[in-house]
């Protein structure tokens, strides 16, 4: 009796022990088939993470030149190119009536004419009212206007220049401005005609306001009309 129960005893304690073995085996076996799911090898990982960094980042080494093609078009986009200048085009000055000259400023004053022959008030001793009218630099009007029995409108367009030291470039224009040039003459009167204008004179800046003025004057009508005319100016600046 005592036999047959140890026996049984024995049997189950023995079937404890195979379960508990069996139940020891499974979870090892689940826990070496979870490890590639989930875990990675952490030395693994960072030699992965190193590789795609060094082929997605440039590092810049000192005294090499960028080859990367994003670079490369970025520094065109950034890049400026010169204007190229057409060597055919031509140089154009800006017109500004009223401005200041190489020969000095414009102005607007009265004169003495002395006749020096023809039929005309360009031709006798007369009053005239003058002027200079800048336009570029170098380029002015000088619209005037002398007063008599045939009153006479001269507009002749004019060059004006400037002397300089010849002995010093650098130096200040000598205070005297000469200029020439051409235009039209009318005159008025019962045999009005309008002829061609020849002109030349000097221009002497005595300050800032005032300008005194020597030109002569020749007419082409049908009998030539010179005269001389000296006066003086007050300056002024654009309009």
């Amino acid at each position: 009796m005592n036999t047959i129960i140890l026996s049984k005893k024995l049997s189950y304690c023995l079937g404890l022990a195979a379960v508990a073995v069996l139940s020891a085996d499974l979870t090892a076996v689940a826990q070496t088939t979870e490890t590639p799911l989930g875990d990675e090898n952490p030395s693994q990982v960072n030699v992965v993470s190193v590789e795609n960094a060094s082929k997605n980042t440039q590092i810049p080494v000192p005294g090499t030149v960028t080859t990367s093609s994003a670079n490369l078009r970025q520094e065109n986009s950034v890049k400026e190119f010169p204007s190229v200048t057409n060597p055919n085009q031509v140089a154009q000055a800006e017109i500004n009536p009223g401005r200041s000259t190489r020969g000095g400023s414009s102005y607007l004053g009265v004169a003495g004419n002395i006749g020096l022959g023809g039929d005309s008030a360009l031709g006798d001793g007369n009053f005239m009212v003058l002027s200079k009218i800048g336009l570029t630099r170098s380029i002015s009007v000088r619209p005037s206007v002398v007063f008599g029995d045939d009153t006479v409108f001269l507009l002749p367009v004019s060059y004006d220049f400037n002397f300089q030291s010849v002995n010093d470039p650098f130096s200040e224009p000598l205070p005297i401005a000469p200029y020439i040039g051409a235009g039209a003459a009318l005159k008025t009167g019962d045999d009005s005609q309008v002829a061609f204008l020849v002109s030349g004179g000097i221009d002497v800046p005595l300050n800032s306001q005032f300008t005194a003025t020597a030109a002569v004057n020749a007419a082409f009508f049908d009998k030539t009309d010179v005269g001389l005319a000296i006066g003086i100016g007050y300056n002024f600046s654009g309009f």
